[in-house]
C-alpha cells in the first residue's frame, strides 16, 4: 500500500489527512535516517487516528508518551533502531520537559486560565501537553523541549497573578489522581445510546440525540451510530459532559439485562 492509498483509507477529512501525513513523515525520518523522531502533542482523538494509521502501516516501532503514565496529551515517538523503549522514556535530553510555575499562594487558577495565558504568547496547542495543578499556587506544564526557552523568557503570569518559573525533570511531575464516580447500572443491551445514558445520567432519547449530533465519541472517535456495541474497557466522551469508562461488564442480571460498572470522571 502506498502512502497516498494509506491516507485515502485512514483519513476522514482534510484536516486529519494533514495530521496523518505528518505522522508518516516523522516515521520515515526515523526509518530512513536512523534518528529519533516525534510528532507534536496529540489529543486523545488524534492519538487514536495515528494508532489506526500505524496499525494499517504494519505496526512500526513507536511509543505514545506525555511525560508521565496515563497522560492525556501525548506525542508519538519513533525511536532510532539502536534505542530501547526504557532509554527513550528516561532520556533526560528527550523531546519533552516540564515547566513548574509558582503563583501567589492565594491564587485560584484553572486549567483554562493557564492555557489562555500560554496561547496569549502565540504558542500553539500542539506544543503544550498536559497542564497539572497539584495544589493552589502551583502549576506544572509539559511542553516540547524546544518550547521551554520561550516560556521561561516570555511567560510572565496568568490572570492577574505574576509567575515564578523553573524547568523541572519529568520525574518531578505530580499529577493528582482523577476524581471518579462509580456507577452500577443495567441496560437492555450494551449499545452506545444505552451506555451513554447510564454513564451520564441521561434519558436514552437524550443520549441518542447527542450521538446523532456528533457530540459523543467512542474510544475518542466520533460515533454517530446509536446501536454501536460497547465493550469492557471502552471510553465514552460526551462534549460538555466529560468522560466515562466501562470498567466491567459482569454479565446478565436475573431479568436478562446486561450489568455494567462504569467510572465517570468528575
Amino acid at each position: 500500500m502506498t502512502k497516498k492509498e494509506l491516507l485515502d483509507r485512514c483519513a476522514r477529512d482534510g484536516e486529519e489527512r494533514i495530521l496523518l501525513a505528518r505522522v508518516l513523515d516523522k516515521l520515515e525520518l526515523s526509518q530512513n535516517r536512523g534518528v529519533p523522531a516525534h510528532t507534536p502533542f496529540l489529543s486523545p482523538g488524534q492519538r487514536a487516528s495515528a494508532a489506526d494509521l500505524l496499525a494499517a502501516w504494519g505496526k512500526p516501532r513507536h511509543l505514545f508518551w506525555g511525560g508521565y503514565p496515563d497522560s492525556e496529551r501525548q506525542v508519538c515517538l519513533f525511536p532510532a533502531g539502536w534505542q530501547e523503549e526504557d532509554d527513550v522514556l528516561s532520556d533526560s535530553e528527550g523531546p519533552l520537559t516540564a515547566i513548574e510555575a509558582g503563583f501567589h499562594a492565594g491564587a485560584s487558577l484553572t486549567h483554562r486560565d493557564i492555557l489562555g495565558s500560554l496561547m496569549g504568547l502565540g504558542i500553539g496547542r500542539e506544543l503544550v501537553g498536559d497542564i497539572l495543578l497539584p495544589r493552589a499556587g502551583l502549576c506544572q506544564v509539559v511542553v516540547l523541549r524546544e518550547t521551554a526557552p520561550i516560556l521561561l523568557s516570555q511567560w510572565e503570569g496568568a490572570g492577574r497573578y505574576q509567575v515564578s518559573l523553573t524547568e523541572i525533570p519529568l520525574d518531578r511531575l505530580t499529577p493528582r489522581p482523577p476524581q471518579v464516580k462509580t456507577i452500577r447500572d443495567t441496560v437492555a443491551a450494551p449499545r452506545l445510546d444505552a451506555v451513554t445514558a447510564a454513564g451520564f445520567s441521561l434519558s436514552r432519547s437524550k443520549a441518542a440525540a447527542l450521538i446523532a449530533a456528533g457530540k459523543v465519541s467512542l474510544n475518542h472517535r466520533e460515533c454517530l451510530k446509536a446501536d454501536r456495541p460497547v465493550a469492557e474497557g471502552d471510553t465514552l466522551t460526551c462534549r460538555g459532559l466529560g468522560k466515562c469508562v466501562v470498567k466491567e461488564v459482569p454479565g446478565q442480571s436475573k431479568k436478562g439485562r446486561t450489568m455494567l460498572v462504569l467510572e465517570r470522571y468528575l
